[in-house]
């Protein structure tokens, strides 16, 4: 593969990840059984203030982003990009697809959704166009505290649900799901949509991000 079609597929992998996260996320705000850490935040903020929880989702990225700057953090394309398409995505998603009332239709959704968003983390950390905003500041507070990502992660994304869940956030089964299968579905992702380096070696972990961090949007 020459290198204009590497980065052709890069781009493409990128911005369908991205799509892709939105989209999924949407399915799991529709299944209303427990949401990914930070969409209990936008989904709490957007109760409280009235926007979109795809607008309330792109302003808390561009939040987070802001503190990249102390923890000396550079974003990449997909850093900036992750702040707008995601958030798109999301509310395209969520005025496209109808309300679901009965659980038989909203465990499929939710099962759906975690799958899906396991497949769009696969798709934009293989693209290697930089970690999100959100998963930027964890490896940033990490190099720069030196404890540990999981420690970071766990610490954050704790607040991140206990502040949206008492600003009206949904936390409930999805949660627990989503939190002990994005790993292992981002692991198998990652390996299936790998883009090989210009020198046969694998890309599947973002250049510089320390080993074993599984990174989202």
């Amino acid at each position: 593969m020459s290198t204009k079609e590497r980065l052709g597929r890069r781009l493409i992998q990128l911005y369908a990840g991205l799509t892709l996260y939105g989209a999924s996320s949407a399915l799991l705000v529709e299944a209303g059984l427990g949401l990914e850490p930070w969409n209990v935040l936008h989904q709490g903020l957007a109760e409280l203030t009235g926007l979109t929880i795809g607008v309330v989702s792109i302003v808390v990225g561009a939040a987070v982003l802001l503190l990249w700057i102390p923890l000396r953090q550079r974003p990449g394309l997909g850093t900036v990009s992750n702040v707008f398409v995601v958030g798109l995505a999301m509310d395209g998603t969520l005025a496209l697809v109808p309300d679901a009332r009965s659980l038989a239709v909203r465990v499929p959704l939710l099962l759906a959704g975690i799958l899906l968003n396991g497949a769009a983390t696969g798709l934009y950390i293989a693209a290697r166009f930089g970690p999100g905003p959100r998963d930027g500041l964890m490896t940033g507070l990490h190099r720069r505290t030196g404890r540990s990502i999981r420690l970071m992660r766990t610490a954050v994304e704790a607040a991140v649900v206990a502040t949206g869940f008492a600003l009206g956030g949904t936390v409930g089964v999805g949660t627990v799901l989503y939190a002990v299968s994005i790993g292992p579905l981002a692991q198998l992702f990652l390996r299936v949509f790998d883009v090989p380096s210009a020198s046969g070696g694998s890309t599947v972990v973002a250049t510089g991000q320390p080993r074993g961090a599984i990174l989202r949007p």
